[in-house]
């Protein structure tokens, strides 16, 4: 099984990034490729992109900065995608995300995944940008 993990840093405190990142109603506006739309149902949330619609479920501990989020086709194959929220000194933060290639995955799709990753990653360091 393939992984990537990409770290970004943020100017702002870990606080103030953990609250956004953590706040499912905020994905579309940061996971811009991933989340093209996200609805509601019963509940639930679900996302929408180029691939169709997701189960999307999002955990989140404030003490440790963990948030991870979960997406799939049904509650029995969602995918897990770990991410963090770690205080660095000055006030600034920084922003990790693991996403994994299961085999069943084709590698051209796991790259094209990645490549948005990096694309969102950068939505998420200019929401925080100074202004």
């Amino acid at each position: 099984m393939d992984a990537r993990s990409v770290a970004i840093t943020v100017d702002a405190p870990a606080e103030r990034v953990f609250e956004y990142l953590s706040n499912v109603e905020n994905l579309p506006h940061w996971a811009t490729e991933f989340a093209r739309e996200l609805r509601t149902r019963d509940g639930r949330y679900f996302v929408v992109n180029g691939l169709g619609e997701f189960l999307f479920v999002l955990e989140a501990d404030e003490e440790s900065g963990v948030i991870d989020m979960y997406a799939g086709t049904s509650e029995d194959e969602l995918a897990l995608f770990p991410t963090r929220v770690v205080p660095l000194p000055g006030g600034r933060s920084a922003y990790t995300f693991t996403m994994f290639r299961g085999p069943e995955m084709p590698e051209d799709l796991f790259e094209a995944q990645y490549a948005s990753l990096l694309r969102e990653l950068e939505n998420v360091r200019e929401e925080f940008a100074p202004t």
